[in-house]
């Protein structure tokens, strides 16, 4: 039986002191009291900006030395919504596992995380397609590939200790390939994880191999390495890590005006130039479908 899918990555802070309202010349325009959906982007465009939930989380999305939200998924965001006429935005900083209840509560309008999108989160919110399909790897200590190769080494050996990320669906693959829950340990921060793999906490830190290269560019010398890029199987069936946009359940116009201008980008190749210096190349690029991730595979 295949472990369910649980939220991948609390509130923190909303930037500039924005909560559920905004604030224009005419007034506070409240954007989180939707009658039947209503129209978001039209309200967006009127505000003229749209507040983005993320997780700090290289290369997916994380604030830069000079204090700007940059990676991946916001980079993308951004790009969409200028395009829909929404020019500016609001950083909302969240924990990932977070990300989910502030979105439904309101906090902000979308979440560009890097997400994976599963029939559990399918059920809470809407997603756009998918922006990137990623493998997983393990970030070790320098050395131990020899003997760390695989989940199933974890599994195996009850020596070994496993992090995952708070929220992250890492869990629930590390639960299916056999990885005792008291072998696994739960880090709220990718530092965290890594601090915990140097320190001997953890032997070693599963996430996205994107996420690991990007780490260790950043940590030049530290004694660390990764095991080959893999597809994480349950009951024979492939855990894609694909990464889309999440929208509140009521928001079907935003997140098609979104998705719409995302295969444009897709097409045009210029995607692939927006994520490039996240070290996102032409491998992790995808035609997968959010309707297809969100499909339950044993209904």
């Amino acid at each position: 039986m295949s472990p369910h899918h649980l939220p991948r990555r609390r509130f923190l802070l909303a930037a500039g002191g924005l909560g559920a309202a905004l604030v224009t010349g005419c007034g506070t325009v409240d954007l989180s009291a939707e009658r039947d959906g209503g129209n978001l982007l039209d309200r967006l465009r009127t505000v003229g900006e749209v507040r983005i939930g993320f997780a700090n989380e290289a290369p997916y999305g994380y604030v830069d030395r000079e204090g700007r939200l940059t990676g991946e998924a916001p980079e993308v965001a951004k790009e969409v919504f200028r395009r829909l006429g929404v020019p500016g935005f609001v950083p909302a900083l969240s924990d990932f596992g977070s990300l989910i209840p502030g979105l439904r509560a309101g906090l902000f309008d979308v979440i560009a995380a890097g997400m994976f999108i599963t029939p559990a989160r399918c059920a809470q919110i809407i997603f756009s397609d998918p922006d990137y399909n990623a493998p997983e790897a393990i970030l070790v200590r320098a050395g131990d590939t020899t003997r760390i190769r695989s989940l199933d080494d974890f599994a195996r050996d009850d020596r070994l200790k496993l992090g995952v990320l708070l929220g992250a669906v890492e869990a629930d693959v590390a639960a299916g390939y056999g990885v005792p829950a008291n072998r696994t340990l739960t880090f709220s921060t990718q530092a965290g994880g890594i601090d915990g793999v140097l320190a001997g906490r953890a032997d070693g830190l599963l996430l996205t191999a994107i996420s690991l290269r990007h780490a260790l560019s950043t940590r030049q010398g530290a004694p660390l390495e990764l095991t080959e890029p893999f597809v994480p199987v349950l009951d024979g069936v492939e855990q894609y890590g694909a990464g889309g946009f999440g929208f509140r359940p009521d928001q079907t116009r935003l997140r098609d005006a979104f998705n719409a201008e995302l295969a444009v980008l897709k097409r045009s190749g210029r995607l692939l130039e927006i994520v490039r210096p996240f070290g996102f190349t032409e491998a992790e690029m995808t035609d997968l479908t959010a309707a297809r991730l969100c499909a339950d595979p044993a209904a």
